[in-house]
């Protein structure tokens, strides 16, 4: 009896309070507000859920939230591309900590790089930010804070062993005084893999045009600096360093290895003389580099360095608050491939207005881009919201965005094309959310319709000759039951080749399966906590004929936990437990049954948590 009545939700167990309903998120406004107050779909995952959760990497966490597909070359460390409500991977806008980040040729996020031993949470915005953010915005906006944790001094470490001489190491501290706080945090992962590339894609000139039958491996470390400090009532600034570096081998007929980093590095300062008024300076830079290799002789280096600064205005106003900003950003490639054009800058003006209006509340945003080498962009957006009932509330959204051509697209020698204009989009979005006693449901529909999309013409020569049309419907639950705390999604997804008259018209666009679901139940009972999660992916295709099909599949992870003290508790998670074979990208393998154990170190933690 005494043991079933230790039984509680984790959710209940956090640091020993009761269970924060409305988190304050800031990306979906660039102001800080809390998590029922937005106006668009928001997904946020804290640090307890994810060492909760326990996942293998970030890719994996990520591709627990709604409307997320993810697609992996071969396993942990390997090339990732994630397609948010249907938008392609480089339509969607990745930022850490406000600065974004990302490669200016190929024009996406190497989210297998982030270590998750280095964030404290993550936002998920779904929709057009455009007119927030500028470029690359049309599926939404994933924002990463590194890790930092409240106290005076509190230190963690952990340390994992798993399958495929898998082995990790994190260690930090965060510390905090009077007018400030610090936090540091190093990390270390490495394991041998598996083999990446099914044998017969040399035969097949498909996926990595290479038999390698060998293990994959590859070993990723990291550092964090980030900290704040308040100079006064008014002025206070905080500023972060973020570096992932490492080496990952792969399959592959150009290159077979890459020696890699991505860095981070940024500051903002902040001015708030009174409620009213809050005026805020950022500047920053993000570096992604990459070196590759063949049997172990050097090919190529693409080095992009993304500069940026922000001036941002807050002002309440007339029961309302009007945020205007400038943004500015500089683009600049070195690489052993010789660019025609190796720097590009980009201005961005904003403004942005929310306001509400008894039951109703209503933000409208306006941004002009006007980029060096393709002249100007104007998007805009506009959301509604209507609360019919303290739990229950109607949603109603359109916005424009666009993606500008990287590098590549303009300017690779001999597969490239000059006179790209930027991918468009519109999309619309209605919703209806509740919060009942027992926890949190919201449904969405959308349309999203993408015109100018640049796709390879039969000389391999890039065009903006191709649409897409993306609809779709997701729902998301979660909660208390019976003692369980469950959380469940599930999305309906059509998205399809809308070229009028093409050959691929009314295909499915690839790599994104038609229906997904996810099923997550958790519980504890005294110093033990155990849970499980099953994933549904109806099948897809990895190319736009729509030729090479992949497979649906069904994953189980399981994972448990034992708070052996006061300071130290030790986990276990055992993945794809049915030693499921699956594909999400076309001849690329994934990791058969594995599992990770791990203790973790942190003095002073419950003996419950």
């Amino acid at each position: 009896m005494l043991a079933a009545l230790a039984c509680v939700p984790l959710a209940a167990l956090a640091d020993g309070v009761p269970t924060v309903l409305s988190q304050i998120v800031v990306t979906a406004t660039r102001t800080a507000q809390t998590e029922d107050q937005t106006l668009a779909p928001v997904t946020v995952i804290t640090r307890q859920e994810i060492e909760m959760l326990q996942p293998s990497s970030l890719q994996d966490l990520l591709g627990t939230t709604p409307g997320m597909a993810i697609a992996n070359s071969g396993g942990p460390g390997k090339g990732t591309s994630m397609f948010l409500r249907g938008t392609d991977a480089n339509q969607v806008l990745v930022l850490v900590d406000g600065i974004r980040v990302g490669s200016a040729t190929a024009g996406t996020t190497p989210i297998q790089d982030i270590p998750l031993d280095q964030i404290q949470r993550i936002e998920i915005v779904r929709g057009p930010f455009s007119s927030l953010y500028g470029s690359e915005a049309i599926g939404g906006v994933i924002q990463i804070f590194l890790r930092h944790a409240p106290g005076t001094f509190t230190p963690n470490a952990s340390v994992g062993v798993g399958s495929y001489a898998h082995w990790r190491a994190s260690a930090g501290f965060s510390a905090a005084g009077d007018k400030g706080w610090i936090s540091v945090q190093a990390n270390h992962d490495q394991t041998k893999g598996i083999n990446s590339c099914r044998l017969g894609a040399a035969a097949l000139f498909v996926a990595c045009f290479a038999d390698q039958p060998d293990k994959d491996g590859f070993h990723n470390r990291g550092l964090t600096l980030h900290g704040a400090y308040q100079f006064d009532d008014a002025w206070s600034a905080d500023g972060l360093a973020m570096r992932t570096e490492g080496f990952n081998h792969y399959d592959g007929s150009f290159s077979d290895a890459d020696d890699y980093s991505t860095q981070v590095v940024g500051g903002q300062l902040h001015f708030r003389p009174n409620a009213s008024v809050n005026l805020s300076l950022r500047a920053g830079q993000s570096t992604d580099f990459d070196s590759d290799y063949l049997a172990g002789t050097y090919v190529d280096t693409f080095d992009t360095r993304r500069t940026l600064g922000s001036l941002q205005a807050d002002l309440a106003a007339a029961g309302g608050l009007l945020t205007t900003g400038f943004d500015w950003q500089r683009d600049q490639v070195a690489s052993t491939t010789p660019y025609d054009v190796s720097l590009r800058t980009n201005r961005g003006l904003f403004g942005e207005w929310q306001r509400s209006f008894g039951a109703q509340s209503l933000q409208a945003n306006l941004r002009r881009d006007d980029n060096s080498r393709f002249g100007g962009k104007t998007t805009g957006s506009l959301l509604w919201g209507w609360t019919l009932a303290s739990n229950l509330r109607l949603t109603a959204n359109y916005g424009t965005a666009f993606v500008a051509p990287t590098f590549n697209d303009l300017y690779y020698p001999g597969f490239s094309n000059p006179h790209l204009a930027p991918e468009t989009s519109r999309n619309l979005d209605f919703g209806v959310r509740g919060t009942p006693a027992w926890g949190h449901w919201s449904v969405n529909v959308y349309r999203n319709d993408i015109r100018d999309l640049i796709a390879l013409n039969p000389a391999f020569v890039p065009e903006n000759i191709d649409r897409g049309r993306i609809t779709g419907l997701e729902g998301v639950a979660g909660g208390t039951l019976a003692g369980w705390e469950v959380n469940a999604t599930a999305t309906l997804l059509n998205a399809v080749d809308d070229a009028r008259g093409g050959a691929n018209a009314g295909h499915q666009l690839p790599r994104r399966p038609r229906q997904s679901v996810r099923f997550d139940v958790d519980r504890s009972c005294g110093r033990f906590s155990f849970g499980a999660s099953w994933y549904i992916n109806a099948h897809a295709y990895d190319d736009l004929a729509n030729r090479h099909r992949l497979g649906g599949y069904a994953l189980t992870n399981l994972r448990g936990g034992w708070q052996v003290s006061r300071d130290f508790k030790l986990q276990l998670a055992l993945n794809n437990v049915f030693d499921k074979d699956y594909e999400t990208a076309y001849y690329y393998n994934q990791p058969g049954r594995n599992f990770m154990l791990t203790l973790r170190w942190q003095p002073g933690a419950r003996a419950t948590r």
